[in-house]
């Protein structure tokens, strides 16, 4: 088993994200930084290659929409700041895109690491296409993989944002393809009795643990 793979740890769902102190292209930021908001942190394998170009165009673009969902966006890659902002410098001259949010310096692949984004299945030296959702409290949310040949669809990660706020505010469920307007699930009774009561309590029942709800 190599070093690498012997000190590869992953986050867990519904604990504190691993905290960590970066350099960024926007300066040294924490995620204390982040405390009161929501956080989009994303992985990339490496700065100036064309399916991560595309991945930040299009985060760049849905930026103002997680702004208004009280979220920030923040990337990384194993590369240097200095390669970030020439890449960055690069997209805005290249393509009319301007990101306005920070990408991680993680040279020493300690955050990477940290969050689980090395896969050596996948590769030993770059971090994969790896997303978290960390709420405002610094609990880690959700995090989705993807193989570094396929890039990353960003509606659904504005959608899971949505869902997950929808679920905190009001401890409900979502469906499969849920998104704002759209019915609710209604949380399954634990009991007996509570299962008796369900169908009379005027949700839309298929049946005593399928309940739907407009909010």
């Amino acid at each position: 088993m190599s070093d690498l793979q012997e000190t590869l740890v992953f986050p867990q769902l519904n604990k504190p994200a691993p905290d960590f102190s970066a350099k960024t292209t926007h300066g040294p930021k924490t995620l204390a930084d982040y405390k009161g908001k929501w956080l989009v942190l994303f992985s990339h394998p490496a700065d100036f290659t064309p399916v991560c170009t595309t991945e930040f165009i299009a985060f760049a673009k849905a930026y103002p929409e997680f702004q208004k969902l009280n979220t920030e966006l923040l990337g990384l890659s194993i590369d240097s700041v200095h390669s970030h902002v020439a890449w960055v410098r690069t997209i805005k001259e290249k393509f009319g895109v301007e990101i306005n949010f920070p990408i991680i310096d993680d040279l020493s692949m300690r955050i990477a690491q940290s969050y689980g984004m090395i896969q050596p299945g996948a590769s030993d030296t770059s971090a994969v296409r790896a997303t978290f959702i960390i709420d405002d409290k610094g609990i880690l949310r959700a995090m989705v993989y993807y193989p570094m040949s396929n890039g990353r669809s960003i509606p659904e990660f504005l959608r899971l944002v949505q869902a997950l706020q929808t679920s905190d505010k009001h401890a409900v469920a979502t469906p499969e393809g849920w998104k704002p307007g759209d019915k609710v699930i209604v949380p399954p009774p634990a009991t007996v009795a509570g299962a008796e009561a369900r169908m009379k309590e005027g949700y839309e029942c298929t049946d005593w643990f399928f309940c739907k709800k407009s909010l």
